[in-house]
């Protein structure tokens, strides 16, 4: 969240996001939905979100 706000500053009258997925974006064990390495996590989120707009 102090990332955020700390972009904030830059974006002046920008629309923008920020997606902390730092802590989320490796997984070591196969899960039903996603295969072990990279989760992408945050790409399908966004993806539904964009498919709505």
């Amino acid at each position: 969240m102090t990332a955020g706000y700390f972009l904030k500053e830059f974006a002046g009258d920008t629309p923008w996001i920020h997606l902390d997925i730092a802590g989320t974006a490796w997984t070591d064990k196969d899960k039903p939905y996603i295969p072990k390495g990279a989760t992408g996590i945050g790409v399908r989120l966004l993806l539904s979100f964009l498919r709505t707009v």
